[in-house]
């Protein structure tokens, strides 16, 4: 099965909108790891797009933007993916997250009852991993 997955560390997030109860973090450039059915090698891709969160509210202050994330958690009912995100990503139910920035104690703290990402335009190939 191919697969899609979102590296949080080192993604640059470039802001957050707020619309009701609708909040949207938007990532400027995240890091894309791409992983074909019987590849021994996997690809590695730039591409931006949003990480919105339904139902949502802000937990403690926003951090500075633009801003680089140096990890954290996105949660979507009983599944926690820690320093990664799945491409697709769709759910509706208990969702949330917790990025920390780089260079500060900063975080970036969400909880919400639906999360989707929206990847946006198509992804820059950047280099081929070899398998380690």
């Amino acid at each position: 099965m191919d697969s899609s997955t979102i590296e949080l560390p080192g993604s640059e997030i470039s802001g957050v909108t707020i619309d009701g109860d609708t909040i949207c973090v938007h990532f400027e450039r995240v890091i894309v790891i791409k992983t074909m059915t019987g590849a021994f090698e996997r690809t590695k891709w730039w591409q931006q797009g949003d990480l919105v969160f339904e139902g949502a509210q802000l937990i403690g202050e926003l951090p500075l933007f633009p801003a680089f994330c140096s990890g954290g958690d996105v949660g979507e009912n009983i599944y926690t993916y820690r320093n990664m995100i799945p491409v697709p990503l769709e759910s509706r139910g208990a969702a949330h997250c917790d990025l920390t920035m780089e260079g500060s104690d900063q975080h970036l703290r969400i909880q919400a009852q639906a999360v989707r990402l929206n990847m946006i335009d198509v992804p820059k190939y950047i280099e081929h991993i070899e398998a380690g």
